[in-house]
């Protein structure tokens, strides 16, 4: 029996239980932290993308202080390095509302409502739009100032006619006299638009100091 028991411990001497090392607590909060910065990095650049609207230029469609989400991949996944977009659903059409690179300075983002797309001719007479001349008629439209600004001054109200050209996009803000658009800077091109807005997600009201229920979760139309 004596030996029996210094066998089992010999043999337990020669071959010990392997040691299970533990992850220090801060290794597992950066390798937790990486993982998703690196999934927020793929989540922002591919698929969404959160803005927030500064200004009153798609008033009453879209408020100052409206948090939204933009779908960056319905439009085409951009390549990294490059100007080519891949596994795209469909192109922008006309009544999208769009984020895109300001052209005039790409450091900015801005937000607008596709009028025209590739080929078609927009022209606009003392407020009215015209694209392939039959008015455009868009529901969310608003204007707030009566007056009527010649051509020749200001293109407003007035401009056009132009063709728009291909793999280009003429955009509008909804508060159609409060809006620097393309009336004034002309088009958008493809490879600017960043995607499609299509919720809001929070909204602020900065004057009430108070969240603006009704608009959260709304859909952008």
């Amino acid at each position: 029996m004596q030996e029996n028991e210094q066998l089992s411990v010999d043999t337990a001497a020669r071959h010990p239980e392997p040691v299970i090392k533990k992850k220090s607590l801060i290794r597992e909060y950066a390798e937790s932290i990486a993982i998703a910065v690196l999934l927020a990095l793929v989540i922002r650049t591919y698929l969404v993308q959160a803005f927030k609207i500064p200004s009153g230029s798609m008033e009453d469609t879209l408020a100052i202080g409206d948090h939204l989400l933009v779908s960056k991949f319905i439009y085409g996944t951009k390549l990294p390095f490059s100007d080519k977009r891949v596994l795209t659903f469909r192109d922008p059409r006309q009544g999208d509302v769009i984020v895109f690179e300001y052209p005039e300075d790409p450091s900015k983002d801005f937000i607008k409502r596709v009028v025209g797309t590739p080929g078609d001719v927009v022209e606009g007479k003392e407020k009215k739009v015209y694209v392939n001349g039959k008015p455009y008629e868009n529901p969310h439209e608003v204007h707030k100032e009566k007056d009527l600004i010649p051509k020749e001054m200001n293109p407003r109200d007035t401009f056009g006619p132009v063709t728009v050209p291909a793999n280009s996009y003429f955009v509008m803000g909804d508060n159609r006299d409060r809006s620097y658009d393309s009336r004034f800077w002309k088009f958008v091109k493809r490879d600017q638009i960043k995607g499609l807005a299509f919720i809001k997600y929070w909204s602020w009201d900065r004057e009430k100091l108070r969240p603006r229920i009704g608009n959260i979760g709304k859909l952008i139309d």
